[in-house]
Formats: structure tokens, sequence, C-alpha cells
């Protein structure tokens, strides 16, 4: 269960760049955000739940990352499983130049966050306290 942790924290790090690269060039094209791209924005909430889900089973088995940093990890994993669907509701469904610059530093922030939370160990290895 912590190597499916593992695989689906990485899909969500290049998930992070690719749509952080794709609304990037949305906006330097100054076109509008294509429904494509919110199909993409919520795939991508449903990836960091998911990711959050199997985190969850494994502290309830008794599994936790080795940082130990528990409340941490969950913290960061809420942001980033909720931040993408807020900014969409922040922003009102704005499609415009500015919103795809919006959505790509936020996108390459997000990015950023999950390789800082590798590089501390609070997605894993996952060890058992006992």
């Amino acid at each position: 269960m912590a190597d499916l942790h593992q695989i689906l924290f990485n899909m969500h790090i290049m998930y992070s760049l690719v749509l952080g690269v794709w609304a990037a060039y949305m906006a330097g094209k100054q076109t509008l955000i294509s429904g494509h791209y919110w199909g993409a924005v919520v795939t991508y909430a449903l990836l960091a739940g998911v990711t959050l889900a199997v985190g969850v089973v494994l502290l309830l088995t008794g599994y936790q990352p080795r940082s130990g940093r528990v409340v941490v990890y969950l913290l960061y994993m809420l942001w980033l499983a909720i931040i993408m669907p807020g900014l969409f509701s922040l922003m009102s469904g704005r499609d415009d130049k500015r919103a795809a610059l919006a959505y790509a530093l936020l996108a390459f922030f997000n990015f950023t966050t999950s390789l800082s939370m590798m590089e501390r160990e609070l997605v894993g290895p996952w060890v058992s306290p006992a």
C-alpha cells in the first residue's frame, strides 16, 4: 500500500507540473482556458484526494511517514486536494489570461510544495512505529 501511495504522489507531482506549463502556455498565447483544462483540474483534485485516502488508510493501519509529522502531512494533502477547485470558486469560473496565469502560478507552487514534502519525508517512506 505504501508503494501505491508513492506512485500516486509521484503522479501528482508530474501532473502539477503539466498543469502549470499548460496554464502558462495559455496565458502566454492569451487564449481562454478550455474545457479540457477544467477537466484536468478536476482530475488533479481527484488524484490528490485518492492519494490522501491511501495515506489515511496507511495511517489507520499503523504506518506513518518516517518523519513522524502526521498532522503536517494531512494538512498539506488537504491543501493539495482542495486548492485548485478552490481557486476556480474564488475566481468565479473566469477563463481569461489572468485566470490562466493564476492557475499556472498555483500549479507551480503545488509542484514545488510536493517536492518539498518528498525531501522532508512527509510522504514516505512509510514505517510501522512498532
